[in-house]
Protein backbone atom coordinates (compact mmCIF):
# COMPACT_ATOMS: atom_id res chain seq x y z
CA UNK A 1 0.00 0.00 0.00
CA UNK A 2 1.32 3.46 -1.25
CA UNK A 3 -0.01 5.43 1.27
CA UNK A 4 1.09 8.81 -0.31
CA UNK A 5 -0.01 7.65 -3.24
CA UNK A 6 -3.69 7.31 -1.95
CA UNK A 7 -3.51 10.28 -0.18
CA UNK A 8 -2.99 12.04 -3.32
CA UNK A 9 -5.78 10.65 -5.39
CA UNK A 10 -8.31 11.16 -2.56
CA UNK A 11 -7.37 15.35 -2.32
CA UNK A 12 -7.10 15.83 -6.17
CA UNK A 13 -10.48 14.27 -6.34
CA UNK A 14 -11.25 16.84 -3.92
CA UNK A 15 -9.71 19.48 -5.03
CA UNK A 16 -11.18 19.38 -8.79
CA UNK A 17 -14.85 18.83 -6.85
CA UNK A 18 -13.82 22.35 -5.01
CA UNK A 19 -13.20 23.88 -8.42
CA UNK A 20 -9.46 24.11 -8.45
CA UNK A 21 -7.68 23.35 -11.36
CA UNK A 22 -6.47 19.74 -12.19
CA UNK A 23 -2.75 21.00 -12.73
CA UNK A 24 -2.70 22.23 -8.82
CA UNK A 25 -1.10 19.66 -6.47
CA UNK A 26 -2.03 18.66 -2.97
CA UNK A 27 1.37 18.94 -2.31
CA UNK A 28 1.53 16.15 0.36
CA UNK A 29 4.35 15.45 2.60
CA UNK A 30 5.43 13.34 5.59
CA UNK A 31 4.15 15.18 8.95
CA UNK A 32 7.13 16.14 10.74
CA UNK A 33 5.72 16.23 13.91
CA UNK A 34 3.13 13.62 15.55
CA UNK A 35 1.57 16.48 17.14
CA UNK A 36 0.43 17.96 13.66
CA UNK A 37 -0.81 14.53 11.87
CA UNK A 38 1.06 11.73 9.89
CA UNK A 39 0.73 13.57 6.85
CA UNK A 40 0.12 17.28 5.53
CA UNK A 41 -1.79 18.19 2.26
CA UNK A 42 -0.47 22.04 1.64
CA UNK A 43 -1.77 22.30 -1.96
CA UNK A 44 -4.57 24.79 -0.48
CA UNK A 45 -2.54 27.59 0.01
CA UNK A 46 -0.88 27.81 -3.68
CA UNK A 47 -3.85 26.97 -4.98
CA UNK A 48 -5.56 29.96 -3.21
CA UNK A 49 -3.16 32.59 -4.64
CA UNK A 50 -3.72 31.14 -8.13
CA UNK A 51 -7.29 31.40 -7.27
CA UNK A 52 -7.23 34.85 -5.75
CA UNK A 53 -9.48 33.30 -2.72
CA UNK A 54 -8.45 32.71 1.27
CA UNK A 55 -6.78 29.61 1.65
CA UNK A 56 -8.31 28.59 5.01
CA UNK A 57 -11.35 29.27 3.51
CA UNK A 58 -10.32 26.74 0.59
CA UNK A 59 -9.16 24.28 2.96
CA UNK A 60 -12.09 23.71 4.27
CA UNK A 61 -13.96 23.25 1.46
CA UNK A 62 -11.09 20.37 0.48
CA UNK A 63 -11.90 18.94 3.83
CA UNK A 64 -16.00 18.64 3.16
CA UNK A 65 -15.28 16.91 -0.30
CA UNK A 66 -12.24 14.58 0.98
CA UNK A 67 -13.61 10.65 1.48
CA UNK A 68 -11.28 10.26 3.96
CA UNK A 69 -13.65 8.02 6.63
CA UNK A 70 -12.00 5.06 6.66
CA UNK A 71 -8.71 6.01 6.36
CA UNK A 72 -8.12 9.02 8.65
CA UNK A 73 -9.73 9.74 12.10
CA UNK A 74 -9.33 13.97 12.23
CA UNK A 75 -8.59 16.28 9.42
CA UNK A 76 -7.47 19.75 10.84
CA UNK A 77 -6.58 23.19 9.18
CA UNK A 78 -3.20 24.52 10.77
CA UNK A 79 -1.86 28.12 9.91
CA UNK A 80 -2.26 29.82 7.16
CA UNK A 81 -4.23 26.85 5.08
CA UNK A 82 -1.85 23.74 5.97
CA UNK A 83 -4.35 20.10 6.22
CA UNK A 84 -2.85 17.79 8.63
CA UNK A 85 -3.76 13.98 8.24
CA UNK A 86 -4.60 12.35 11.45
CA UNK A 87 -4.42 8.39 9.55
CA UNK A 88 -6.42 5.98 11.51
CA UNK A 89 -5.06 3.11 13.67
CA UNK A 90 -7.68 0.54 11.77
CA UNK A 91 -6.23 2.08 8.68
CA UNK A 92 -3.08 1.38 9.50
CA UNK A 93 -3.01 -1.76 10.73
CA UNK A 94 -5.00 -3.04 7.88
CA UNK A 95 -2.52 -1.74 5.22
CA UNK A 96 0.45 -3.66 7.12
CA UNK A 97 -1.62 -7.02 7.33
CA UNK A 98 -2.87 -6.53 3.57
CA UNK A 99 0.47 -5.07 2.41
CA UNK A 100 2.93 -7.96 0.62
CA UNK A 101 6.02 -7.15 1.48
CA UNK A 102 8.81 -7.07 -0.66
CA UNK A 103 7.14 -9.32 -3.16
CA UNK A 104 9.52 -8.89 -6.36
CA UNK A 105 8.24 -8.02 -9.38
CA UNK A 106 4.62 -6.63 -8.18
CA UNK A 107 6.05 -3.01 -6.81
CA UNK A 108 4.45 -1.47 -10.10
CA UNK A 109 1.82 -1.95 -12.39
CA UNK A 110 2.29 -4.43 -15.37
CA UNK A 111 1.49 -1.21 -17.42
CA UNK A 112 4.03 0.90 -15.89
CA UNK A 113 6.70 -1.63 -16.70
CA UNK A 114 9.88 -0.97 -18.51
CA UNK A 115 13.00 -1.95 -20.34
CA UNK A 116 15.76 -0.27 -18.39
CA UNK A 117 19.14 -0.53 -19.79
CA UNK A 118 21.83 0.42 -17.09
CA UNK A 119 25.35 0.78 -18.23
CA UNK A 120 27.92 0.63 -14.96
CA UNK A 121 31.19 -0.58 -13.62
CA UNK A 122 32.80 -0.50 -17.06
CA UNK A 123 36.26 -0.64 -16.43
CA UNK A 124 39.14 -0.30 -18.28
CA UNK A 125 40.52 -4.09 -19.12
CA UNK A 126 44.35 -2.94 -19.90
CA UNK A 127 44.62 -2.41 -15.90
CA UNK A 128 43.16 -3.99 -13.18
CA UNK A 129 40.36 -2.53 -11.33
CA UNK A 130 41.07 0.48 -7.98
CA UNK A 131 38.87 2.14 -6.05
CA UNK A 132 37.85 4.28 -8.89
CA UNK A 133 35.30 1.95 -10.52
CA UNK A 134 33.99 0.86 -6.79
CA UNK A 135 31.16 4.06 -6.72
CA UNK A 136 30.07 3.39 -10.71
CA UNK A 137 29.94 -1.22 -9.63
CA UNK A 138 28.06 -0.48 -6.71
CA UNK A 139 25.80 2.64 -7.19
CA UNK A 140 24.72 1.37 -10.59
CA UNK A 141 24.07 -2.12 -9.24
CA UNK A 142 21.99 -0.93 -6.10
CA UNK A 143 19.47 0.82 -8.67
CA UNK A 144 19.66 -2.24 -11.06
CA UNK A 145 18.37 -4.16 -8.07
CA UNK A 146 15.69 -1.47 -7.55
CA UNK A 147 14.57 -1.05 -10.61
CA UNK A 148 14.39 -5.30 -10.85
CA UNK A 149 12.52 -5.34 -7.65
CA UNK A 150 10.07 -3.19 -8.98
CA UNK A 151 9.28 -5.09 -11.97
CA UNK A 152 10.89 -3.62 -14.82
CA UNK A 153 13.14 -5.40 -17.03
CA UNK A 154 15.85 -4.88 -16.66
CA UNK A 155 19.19 -5.29 -18.97
CA UNK A 156 22.34 -4.97 -17.10
CA UNK A 157 25.31 -3.40 -19.63
CA UNK A 158 29.02 -3.50 -18.47
CA UNK A 159 30.81 -1.26 -21.25
CA UNK A 160 34.18 -2.51 -20.34
CA UNK A 161 37.23 -0.04 -22.02
CA UNK A 162 38.89 -3.13 -24.52
CA UNK A 163 39.44 -0.73 -27.55
CA UNK A 164 41.49 2.36 -28.48
CA UNK A 165 44.97 3.74 -27.82
CA UNK A 166 46.16 1.99 -25.20
CA UNK A 167 45.43 -1.66 -26.53
CA UNK A 168 48.01 -0.74 -29.35
CA UNK A 169 50.26 0.10 -26.50
CA UNK A 170 49.81 -3.39 -24.73
CA UNK A 171 50.17 -5.12 -28.39
CA UNK A 172 53.81 -3.43 -28.82
CA UNK A 173 54.48 -4.03 -25.27
CA UNK A 174 53.39 -7.73 -25.54
CA UNK A 175 54.66 -8.43 -28.96
CA UNK A 176 58.58 -7.21 -28.05
CA UNK A 177 58.77 -9.12 -24.47
CA UNK A 178 57.22 -11.96 -26.61
CA UNK A 179 60.04 -11.48 -29.27
CA UNK A 180 62.47 -11.53 -26.17
CA UNK A 181 61.30 -14.66 -24.83
CA UNK A 182 59.00 -14.13 -22.47
CA UNK A 183 56.19 -15.85 -21.94
CA UNK A 184 52.46 -14.41 -22.15
CA UNK A 185 51.66 -15.88 -19.01
CA UNK A 186 54.42 -14.13 -17.22
CA UNK A 187 54.68 -10.69 -18.97
CA UNK A 188 50.75 -10.55 -18.22
CA UNK A 189 50.83 -11.92 -14.34
CA UNK A 190 50.55 -8.15 -13.11
CA UNK A 191 48.60 -6.07 -15.35
CA UNK A 192 49.50 -2.94 -13.62
CA UNK A 193 52.50 -3.51 -13.92
CA UNK A 194 52.66 -4.09 -17.74
CA UNK A 195 50.27 -1.36 -18.41
CA UNK A 196 53.03 0.64 -16.66
CA UNK A 197 56.19 -0.74 -18.43
CA UNK A 198 54.33 0.06 -21.79
CA UNK A 199 53.10 3.42 -20.66
CA UNK A 200 56.95 4.38 -20.24
CA UNK A 201 58.00 3.32 -23.78
CA UNK A 202 55.01 4.89 -25.06
CA UNK A 203 56.08 7.75 -23.45
CA UNK A 204 59.74 7.96 -24.02
CA UNK A 205 60.39 5.98 -27.62
CA UNK A 206 58.14 7.42 -30.65
CA UNK A 207 58.77 5.09 -32.78
CA UNK A 208 57.42 2.64 -30.48
CA UNK A 209 54.52 4.83 -29.95
CA UNK A 210 54.23 5.12 -33.70
CA UNK A 211 53.76 0.98 -33.93
CA UNK A 212 51.12 1.39 -30.85
CA UNK A 213 49.41 4.04 -33.05
CA UNK A 214 49.57 1.33 -35.84
CA UNK A 215 48.24 -1.58 -33.89
CA UNK A 216 44.96 0.61 -33.02
CA UNK A 217 44.35 0.57 -36.52
CA UNK A 218 45.35 -2.92 -37.33
CA UNK A 219 43.11 -4.00 -34.34
CA UNK A 220 39.79 -2.01 -35.54
CA UNK A 221 40.39 -3.45 -38.87
CA UNK A 222 40.62 -6.99 -37.90
CA UNK A 223 43.90 -7.70 -37.96
CA UNK A 224 44.53 -11.73 -36.92
CA UNK A 225 47.65 -11.00 -35.43
CA UNK A 226 47.20 -8.00 -33.25
CA UNK A 227 43.50 -10.03 -32.52
CA UNK A 228 45.17 -13.18 -30.60
CA UNK A 229 47.03 -10.54 -28.65
CA UNK A 230 44.84 -8.56 -27.73
CA UNK A 231 42.53 -11.86 -26.64
CA UNK A 232 45.17 -12.58 -24.16
CA UNK A 233 45.20 -9.94 -22.58
CA UNK A 234 41.34 -9.51 -22.52
CA UNK A 235 41.19 -13.32 -20.79
CA UNK A 236 43.52 -11.98 -17.92
CA UNK A 237 41.36 -9.08 -16.98
CA UNK A 238 38.09 -9.99 -17.20
CA UNK A 239 38.92 -12.72 -15.06
CA UNK A 240 39.66 -10.22 -12.33
CA UNK A 241 36.85 -8.10 -12.43
CA UNK A 242 34.48 -11.13 -12.18
CA UNK A 243 36.41 -12.22 -9.12
CA UNK A 244 36.08 -8.69 -7.90
CA UNK A 245 32.09 -8.84 -8.70
CA UNK A 246 31.44 -11.88 -7.05
CA UNK A 247 33.70 -10.69 -3.51
CA UNK A 248 31.36 -7.48 -4.01
CA UNK A 249 28.09 -9.31 -4.10
CA UNK A 250 27.13 -7.53 -6.96
CA UNK A 251 24.84 -8.71 -9.82
CA UNK A 252 27.51 -8.73 -13.06
CA UNK A 253 28.71 -11.43 -14.77
CA UNK A 254 30.14 -12.71 -18.08
CA UNK A 255 26.44 -12.20 -20.02
CA UNK A 256 26.58 -8.65 -18.80
CA UNK A 257 29.95 -7.54 -20.88
CA UNK A 258 28.95 -5.64 -23.75
CA UNK A 259 32.83 -4.36 -24.26
CA UNK A 260 33.70 -1.32 -26.49
CA UNK A 261 34.46 -3.89 -29.24
CA UNK A 262 31.24 -5.35 -29.46
CA UNK A 263 30.34 -2.47 -31.55
CA UNK A 264 33.57 -2.34 -33.65
CA UNK A 265 31.54 -3.36 -36.81
CA UNK A 266 28.99 -0.87 -36.53
CA UNK A 267 31.66 2.44 -35.85
CA UNK A 268 31.85 3.21 -39.99
CA UNK A 269 28.22 2.77 -40.24
CA UNK A 270 27.70 5.08 -37.60
CA UNK A 271 30.58 8.06 -38.88
CA UNK A 272 28.55 6.63 -42.47
CA UNK A 273 24.86 7.73 -40.89
CA UNK A 274 26.94 10.91 -38.99
CA UNK A 275 28.33 12.51 -42.66
CA UNK A 276 24.87 11.77 -44.67
CA UNK A 277 22.86 13.70 -42.23
CA UNK A 278 25.63 16.75 -42.27
CA UNK A 279 26.14 15.89 -38.70
CA UNK A 280 29.27 14.99 -38.79
CA UNK A 281 31.82 17.11 -41.21
CA UNK A 282 35.52 16.54 -41.95
CA UNK A 283 38.03 19.09 -40.00
CA UNK A 284 41.72 19.26 -40.47
CA UNK A 285 41.47 15.43 -41.64
CA UNK A 286 39.04 14.52 -38.65
CA UNK A 287 35.25 13.74 -38.80
CA UNK A 288 34.12 16.11 -36.42
CA UNK A 289 30.20 16.63 -34.53
CA UNK A 290 29.67 20.71 -33.38
CA UNK A 291 26.87 21.04 -31.56
CA UNK A 292 25.52 24.26 -31.17
CA UNK A 293 22.89 23.17 -28.52
CA UNK A 294 26.23 22.83 -26.11
CA UNK A 295 27.81 26.32 -27.18
CA UNK A 296 29.66 28.07 -24.84
CA UNK A 297 29.19 31.67 -23.43
CA UNK A 298 30.54 32.56 -26.70
CA UNK A 299 28.65 31.30 -28.70
CA UNK A 300 30.96 28.65 -29.93
CA UNK A 301 29.79 24.78 -30.67
CA UNK A 302 30.77 21.96 -28.49
CA UNK A 303 33.33 19.93 -30.62
CA UNK A 304 32.91 16.37 -30.33
CA UNK A 305 35.28 13.99 -32.75
CA UNK A 306 34.33 10.52 -33.59
CA UNK A 307 37.15 10.03 -36.12
CA UNK A 308 40.58 10.81 -35.58
CA UNK A 309 42.92 11.64 -38.56
CA UNK A 310 44.63 8.16 -38.39
CA UNK A 311 41.95 6.88 -39.60
CA UNK A 312 40.74 5.57 -35.67
CA UNK A 313 37.30 5.87 -33.42
CA UNK A 314 36.83 7.16 -30.92
CA UNK A 315 34.80 6.75 -27.28
CA UNK A 316 31.80 9.00 -28.65
CA UNK A 317 31.84 6.83 -31.69
CA UNK A 318 31.42 3.50 -29.85
CA UNK A 319 28.94 4.79 -27.16
CA UNK A 320 26.46 6.21 -30.26
CA UNK A 321 26.79 2.89 -31.91
CA UNK A 322 26.27 1.20 -28.16
CA UNK A 323 23.38 3.76 -27.95
CA UNK A 324 21.57 2.20 -30.99
CA UNK A 325 22.15 -1.09 -30.14
CA UNK A 326 20.37 -0.54 -26.72
CA UNK A 327 17.41 1.40 -28.75
CA UNK A 328 17.15 -0.82 -31.33
CA UNK A 329 18.44 -4.56 -30.04
CA UNK A 330 17.57 -4.19 -26.59
CA UNK A 331 14.23 -1.67 -26.77
CA UNK A 332 15.21 0.38 -24.37
CA UNK A 333 12.71 2.72 -22.22
CA UNK A 334 15.33 4.16 -20.07
CA UNK A 335 19.16 4.30 -20.74
CA UNK A 336 21.06 4.91 -17.30
CA UNK A 337 24.77 5.32 -17.14
CA UNK A 338 26.50 5.69 -13.81
CA UNK A 339 29.54 7.10 -14.94
CA UNK A 340 31.87 9.97 -12.93
CA UNK A 341 31.14 13.30 -12.84
CA UNK A 342 34.07 14.53 -14.75
CA UNK A 343 32.40 12.52 -17.95
CA UNK A 344 29.51 15.01 -17.65
CA UNK A 345 30.45 16.99 -20.86
CA UNK A 346 31.28 14.10 -23.29
CA UNK A 347 27.86 12.63 -21.97
CA UNK A 348 25.63 15.42 -22.82
CA UNK A 349 27.86 15.54 -26.06
CA UNK A 350 26.83 11.62 -26.93
CA UNK A 351 23.19 12.52 -25.81
CA UNK A 352 22.75 15.61 -27.98
CA UNK A 353 24.46 13.93 -31.24
CA UNK A 354 22.07 10.82 -30.60
CA UNK A 355 19.34 12.50 -30.18
CA UNK A 356 19.93 14.86 -33.26
CA UNK A 357 20.88 11.90 -35.44
CA UNK A 358 18.08 10.51 -34.99
CA UNK A 359 19.33 7.09 -32.86
CA UNK A 360 17.40 7.67 -29.63
CA UNK A 361 14.28 8.90 -30.39
CA UNK A 362 12.54 11.36 -27.69
CA UNK A 363 10.43 8.80 -26.33
CA UNK A 364 14.06 6.46 -24.71
CA UNK A 365 14.82 8.61 -21.65
CA UNK A 366 18.83 9.25 -21.34
CA UNK A 367 20.28 9.99 -17.68
CA UNK A 368 23.41 10.15 -16.60
CA UNK A 369 23.64 9.27 -13.24
CA UNK A 370 27.29 11.41 -12.41
CA UNK A 371 29.02 10.81 -8.80
CA UNK A 372 31.79 12.32 -7.19
CA UNK A 373 35.20 11.20 -5.66
CA UNK A 374 36.46 8.71 -2.78
CA UNK A 375 38.63 10.96 -0.90
CA UNK A 376 41.13 10.26 1.60
CA UNK A 377 41.27 11.87 5.07
CA UNK A 378 43.57 14.85 3.28
CA UNK A 379 41.00 15.55 1.33
CA UNK A 380 42.12 14.56 -1.72
CA UNK A 381 41.43 11.77 -4.09
CA UNK A 382 42.41 8.28 -1.87
CA UNK A 383 45.29 7.03 -2.16
CA UNK A 384 47.87 4.17 -1.15
CA UNK A 385 50.56 5.96 1.72
CA UNK A 386 52.86 5.67 -1.32
CA UNK A 387 50.79 8.05 -3.22
CA UNK A 388 49.86 5.36 -6.12
CA UNK A 389 46.52 4.36 -7.21
CA UNK A 390 44.98 1.70 -4.33
CA UNK A 391 43.60 -1.67 -6.33
CA UNK A 392 40.16 -2.27 -5.28
CA UNK A 393 41.17 -6.04 -4.83
CA UNK A 394 43.62 -4.53 -2.31
CA UNK A 395 40.69 -2.83 -0.41
CA UNK A 396 38.45 -6.02 -0.32
CA UNK A 397 40.93 -8.07 1.45
CA UNK A 398 41.95 -5.27 3.71
CA UNK A 399 38.18 -4.27 4.94
CA UNK A 400 37.82 -8.56 5.57
CA UNK A 401 40.79 -8.37 7.48
CA UNK A 402 40.07 -5.36 9.74
CA UNK A 403 36.25 -6.66 10.17
CA UNK A 404 38.10 -10.25 11.64
CA UNK A 405 40.00 -7.92 13.72
CA UNK A 406 36.83 -6.36 14.85
CA UNK A 407 35.06 -9.16 15.85
CA UNK A 408 37.24 -11.42 17.51
CA UNK A 409 38.44 -8.28 20.06
CA UNK A 410 34.80 -8.28 20.78
CA UNK A 411 35.29 -11.97 22.46
CA UNK A 412 32.39 -13.26 20.65
CA UNK A 413 31.38 -17.05 21.39
CA UNK A 414 31.56 -17.56 17.88
CA UNK A 415 33.63 -20.77 16.04
CA UNK A 416 36.91 -19.52 13.76
CA UNK A 417 34.55 -20.68 10.20
CA UNK A 418 31.60 -18.40 11.68
CA UNK A 419 33.97 -15.31 12.26
CA UNK A 420 35.32 -15.37 8.77
CA UNK A 421 32.10 -15.68 7.26
CA UNK A 422 30.90 -12.96 9.08
CA UNK A 423 33.96 -11.20 8.30
CA UNK A 424 33.54 -11.00 4.99
CA UNK A 425 29.87 -9.98 5.24
CA UNK A 426 30.31 -7.49 7.44
CA UNK A 427 33.81 -5.96 5.77
CA UNK A 428 32.46 -5.99 1.90
CA UNK A 429 28.99 -4.15 3.08
CA UNK A 430 30.58 -1.78 5.34
CA UNK A 431 33.16 -0.18 2.45
CA UNK A 432 29.69 -0.56 0.34
CA UNK A 433 27.10 0.86 2.77
CA UNK A 434 30.13 3.98 3.51
CA UNK A 435 29.61 4.58 -0.40
CA UNK A 436 26.09 4.13 -0.90
CA UNK A 437 25.02 5.85 1.72
CA UNK A 438 26.45 9.12 0.53
CA UNK A 439 25.18 11.95 -1.48
CA UNK A 440 25.80 10.13 -4.72
CA UNK A 441 27.04 13.18 -6.56
CA UNK A 442 29.22 14.61 -3.75
CA UNK A 443 32.63 13.60 -2.80
CA UNK A 444 33.23 11.12 0.44
CA UNK A 445 36.04 10.78 3.11
CA UNK A 446 36.71 7.16 3.29
CA UNK A 447 37.36 6.31 6.86
CA UNK A 448 37.97 2.90 8.17
CA UNK A 449 36.66 3.24 11.52
CA UNK A 450 33.73 5.14 10.63
CA UNK A 451 32.41 2.83 8.19
CA UNK A 452 33.36 -0.55 10.63
CA UNK A 453 31.69 1.29 13.35
CA UNK A 454 28.48 -0.54 14.82
CA UNK A 455 27.36 2.97 15.83
CA UNK A 456 25.35 4.79 13.48
CA UNK A 457 24.56 5.23 10.21
CA UNK A 458 26.41 2.43 9.40
CA UNK A 459 26.22 -1.41 7.58
CA UNK A 460 27.45 -3.01 10.57
CA UNK A 461 25.32 -1.05 12.65
CA UNK A 462 21.73 -2.21 10.61
CA UNK A 463 23.84 -5.88 10.30
CA UNK A 464 23.77 -6.31 14.08
CA UNK A 465 20.17 -4.48 14.52
CA UNK A 466 18.02 -7.41 11.69
CA UNK A 467 20.82 -10.03 14.09
CA UNK A 468 19.25 -8.17 17.32
CA UNK A 469 15.68 -9.14 16.42
CA UNK A 470 15.99 -12.96 14.93
CA UNK A 471 17.46 -13.65 18.22
CA UNK A 472 13.83 -12.64 19.87
CA UNK A 473 12.38 -14.81 18.07
CA UNK A 474 15.12 -17.92 18.49
CA UNK A 475 15.02 -16.84 22.66
CA UNK A 476 11.03 -17.11 22.37
CA UNK A 477 11.31 -20.62 20.48
CA UNK A 478 9.76 -19.31 17.75
CA UNK A 479 9.93 -19.47 13.62
CA UNK A 480 10.24 -16.05 12.77
CA UNK A 481 9.59 -16.82 9.22
CA UNK A 482 6.72 -18.57 10.02
CA UNK A 483 5.26 -16.72 12.51
CA UNK A 484 2.26 -14.52 11.88
CA UNK A 485 -0.16 -12.60 14.39
CA UNK A 486 -2.48 -9.39 14.47
CA UNK A 487 -1.02 -5.97 14.69
CA UNK A 488 -3.09 -3.92 17.35
CA UNK A 489 -1.43 -0.26 18.58
CA UNK A 490 -1.73 0.33 22.01
CA UNK A 491 1.76 2.66 22.31
CA UNK A 492 2.55 5.57 20.20
CA UNK A 493 6.09 4.00 19.33
CA UNK A 494 4.45 1.39 17.41
CA UNK A 495 2.18 3.78 15.37
CA UNK A 496 5.34 5.32 14.34
CA UNK A 497 7.46 2.32 13.16
CA UNK A 498 3.93 1.25 11.36
CA UNK A 499 4.25 4.31 9.54
CA UNK A 500 7.83 4.11 8.98
CA UNK A 501 7.34 0.27 7.85
CA UNK A 502 4.80 1.63 5.23
CA UNK A 503 6.91 4.01 3.67
CA UNK A 504 9.08 1.43 1.86
CA UNK A 505 7.63 1.02 -1.19
CA UNK A 506 7.77 4.95 -1.55
CA UNK A 507 11.22 5.10 -0.89
CA UNK A 508 11.79 2.22 -3.42
CA UNK A 509 10.38 4.07 -6.35
CA UNK A 510 12.22 7.61 -5.06
CA UNK A 511 15.10 5.36 -5.53
CA UNK A 512 14.32 3.99 -8.51
CA UNK A 513 13.15 7.40 -10.85
CA UNK A 514 16.21 9.37 -9.05
CA UNK A 515 19.03 6.95 -8.47
CA UNK A 516 19.89 7.90 -5.75
CA UNK A 517 20.64 5.07 -2.92
CA UNK A 518 21.02 6.83 -0.40
CA UNK A 519 18.05 7.69 0.12
CA UNK A 520 17.08 4.02 0.52
CA UNK A 521 20.14 4.00 2.72
CA UNK A 522 18.64 6.88 5.07
CA UNK A 523 15.18 5.08 5.22
CA UNK A 524 16.88 1.58 6.72
CA UNK A 525 18.50 3.57 9.29
CA UNK A 526 15.54 5.43 10.03
CA UNK A 527 13.63 2.23 10.09
CA UNK A 528 16.10 0.69 12.84
CA UNK A 529 15.90 3.90 15.25
CA UNK A 530 12.06 3.22 15.03
CA UNK A 531 12.46 0.34 15.99
CA UNK A 532 15.06 0.98 18.95
CA UNK A 533 12.67 3.25 19.93
CA UNK A 534 9.75 0.95 19.95
CA UNK A 535 11.90 -1.83 22.00
CA UNK A 536 13.09 0.16 24.53
CA UNK A 537 9.33 1.91 25.45
CA UNK A 538 7.08 -1.45 24.19
CA UNK A 539 8.50 -5.04 26.13
CA UNK A 540 8.22 -8.03 23.98
CA UNK A 541 8.86 -10.65 26.10
CA UNK A 542 8.26 -9.81 29.37
CA UNK A 543 5.49 -11.59 31.53
CA UNK A 544 3.76 -8.81 32.15
CA UNK A 545 2.74 -8.16 28.49
CA UNK A 546 -0.42 -9.68 27.54
CA UNK A 547 -0.99 -12.55 24.64
CA UNK A 548 -2.37 -10.40 21.96
CA UNK A 549 0.16 -7.66 22.59
CA UNK A 550 2.49 -9.70 22.54
CA UNK A 551 1.89 -11.47 18.97
CA UNK A 552 1.27 -8.18 17.44
CA UNK A 553 4.86 -6.69 18.84
CA UNK A 554 6.53 -10.31 17.46
CA UNK A 555 5.06 -9.55 14.39
CA UNK A 556 6.05 -5.87 14.06
CA UNK A 557 9.41 -7.13 14.89
CA UNK A 558 9.26 -9.49 12.23
CA UNK A 559 8.28 -7.22 9.57
CA UNK A 560 11.45 -4.54 11.07
CA UNK A 561 13.55 -7.44 10.51
CA UNK A 562 11.99 -8.39 6.77
CA UNK A 563 12.50 -4.87 5.90
CA UNK A 564 15.59 -4.07 7.20
CA UNK A 565 16.99 -7.27 4.96
CA UNK A 566 15.27 -6.65 2.06
CA UNK A 567 16.71 -2.67 1.92
CA UNK A 568 20.26 -4.10 2.51
CA UNK A 569 19.54 -6.63 0.04
CA UNK A 570 18.64 -4.37 -2.66
CA UNK A 571 21.97 -2.65 -1.58
CA UNK A 572 23.61 -5.57 -2.51
CA UNK A 573 24.59 -6.33 1.11
CA UNK A 574 24.22 -9.33 3.34
CA UNK A 575 22.85 -10.16 6.95
CA UNK A 576 23.87 -12.84 9.22
CA UNK A 577 21.37 -14.70 11.89
CA UNK A 578 24.13 -14.51 14.20
CA UNK A 579 26.99 -11.71 14.66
Amino acid sequence: MRIKELLNQRFSAAMQAAGIPSECSPILALSGKPQFGDYQANGAMAAAKRLKSNPRELAEKIIQLVELDSVADKLEIAGPGFINIHLSDAFLTACLSENTLHTKGESVHSGDRQTVVVDYSSPNLAKEMHVGHLRSTIIGDAVAQVLEYQGHKVVRQNHMGDWGTQFGMLIAELEQQLSEGEQAELALGDLEIFYQQSKKHFDEDPGFADTARAYVVKLQSGDAHCRTLWEKFIQVSVAHNLEIYRQLNVGLSAEHIMPESAYNDDLQNVLDDLMAAGIAVESEGAKVVFLDELADKNGNPSVMIVQKSGGGFLYATSDLAAMRYRVNQLHADRILYFIDARQSLHMKQVFAAARKAGFVSDSVSLEHHPFGTMMGKDGKPFKTRSGGTVKLADLLVEAVERAEQLLRSKNTDLGDDEIKAIARSVGIGAIKYADLSKTRTNDYIFDWDAMLSFDGNTAPYLQYAYTRIRSIFRKAGLDADTFSADICLTAAQEKTLVMKLLQFDDIVDQVAAEGYPHILCNYVYELASAYMAFYEHCPVLKDEVADNIQKSRLQLCKLTSETIAKGLELLGIEVMEKM
